[in-house]
């Protein structure tokens, strides 16, 4: 593996990114930067076509990073995975979703372990950053490629690093963020050190592709169980009268012993509504129940029922039903900034909505279409005559654009589930808040 050391070191590795979204667009961009030659593959042709021509659709990615990189003929798209057997080191960026049943759907991370089976050769480091179970590097991606005939440690490497992408983020990015690293073997370990250390300002190993598997499940699910026990909270407080958002407040003045944690209408996202299952179904296999993880997932997947609720209680107040009521709501991305409807709890809402027969309409300054997802009739521009139409307002996402003084001053009546409006003077009985 010296061969593919020099090539590290002398920046002449060919670095090849499967999958060009949230995650491996700004990866592949950045590897570019650092100036090695990267090949992006994604099944998508818009999107190999977008990256040839350095058409900019991921947010988080500088449009002159990108054009820059593609005008000097740092980074291609294409469609094909043949190009991986002239690749030095590959990595794999696919989605990794739930079934229906909660079980993890590992296919893609399949699918691009028997595209790289078919082209692996020698002095070649494969690393997956997709978020999975514990074990799937040694257990799914390893036995494939040994088929090969060729040996881990030896021939190629192999490891694991999570992805850290937190889409919206002004402030951490792919490089000043912390890169954990597991290797199948020190010399697995060392190598893909060698090649992050490229574009990140800190590398940090562990001992195994298991531990670093594990790292990225315990971060989520510490956001996940925490937001489940906050959201828990607001509705506890709700139920003695008191307003949450001022409790939470007032505890962060502690200096030691509490980190805030804010509820919300449920959880969305590629990550946290998602990864803690993962475990959760790991251990299923070794006959051991995640108690924290399903409870927490139990509260978060009932918020959207809770803010419909909410929603009931204020129509109720002028004498109206769900069933009916004009409800717009502001916000559908599943969090603030971004254009991205992942898992979004706005969806849940709206579909819990439809099913007691309210008309729904939406905006979201980041969103003007979404033709994959059907949703109810889109609102281009807040104006005074389409907040007072509502019955109903509904802050599912605050984006920083939204002007709330405007949005109190023309609403009859808005469920706040985000404490968007706290700095707003509100009419007696105009908000409903979380």
């Amino acid at each position: 593996m010296d061969n593919l050391l020099s090539k590290i070191e002398t920046k002449t590795a060919k670095v090849a990114v499967i999958g060009l979204g949230y995650v491996g667009l700004p990866l592949a961009v950045d590897f570019a930067i650092a100036g090695f030659h990267v090949v992006g593959i994604d099944k998508n042709q818009a999107r190999a076509d977008a990256t040839n021509n350095g058409q900019n659709y991921i947010r988080d990615v500088s449009e002159t990073d990108l054009k820059t990189v593609t005008k000097n003929g740092l980074l291609n798209g294409t469609t094909s995975f043949s190009v991986l057997q002239e690749t030095d080191a590959i990595f794999i960026c696919v989605p990794t979703p739930l079934s229906k049943t909660k079980d993890p759907d590992v296919s893609l991370i399949l699918h691009a372990t028997d595209s790289i089976h078919q082209h692996l050769h020698s002095n070649q480091l494969i690393c997956l950053e997709s978020t999975t179970y514990p074990g799937t590097t040694r257990e799914l991606i390893l036995p494939r490629l040994r088929e090969t005939g060729l040996k881990v440690g030896k021939d190629f490497s192999l490891a694991f690093s999570p992805e850290r992408i937190d889409p919206g983020n002004s402030h951490f990015k792919l490089k000043n963020t912390p890169k954990v690293i597991g290797g199948i073997t020190s010399t697995c370990l060392n190598l893909s050190q060698k090649l992050y250390e490229n574009i990140v300002d800190q590398v940090v190993p562990v001992s195994s592709t298991e531990a670093a598997e594990m790292v990225k499940l315990l971060e989520n699910t510490f956001r996940s169980v925490n937001i489940g026990l906050v959201n828990e909270m607001a509705i506890m407080a709700q139920k003695l009268g008191l307003d949450v958002w001022e409790i939470i407040h007032a505890a962060s003045t502690k200096p030691y012993g509490f980190m805030p944690f804010y509820p919300g209408p449920g959880l969305g996202g590629h990550c946290i509504p998602v990864d803690p299952h993962y475990l959760a179904w790991k251990l299923k296999t070794l006959n051991y129940k995640a108690r924290f993880i399903e409870m927490a997932g139990e509260i978060n997947a009932a918020m959207p029922h809770h803010v419909v609720d909410l929603i009931a209680r204020g129509l109720n107040r002028i004498k109206k039903s769900v069933n009916g009521s004009n409800i717009l709501v502001i916000g559908v991305s599943y969090k603030k900034d971004i254009a991205d409807i992942r898992e979004s709890p706005a969806l849940d809402i709206i579909s819990i909505l439809q099913a007691r027969e309210a008309v729904i309409s939406w905006n979201d300054p980041y969103i003007d279409d979404y033709p994959t997802t059907p949703l109810p009739r889109f609102v281009k521009d807040l104006t005074p005559s389409s907040l007072s139409a509502a019955d109903c307002v509904v802050i599912v996402t605050d984006h920083s654009s939204y002007d709330w003084n405007f949005i109190v001053e023309n609403s009859s009546l808005i469920v706040d589930t985000r404490n968007a409006t706290k700095n707003v003077q509100c009419p007696q009985g105009r908000v409903l808040k979380l």
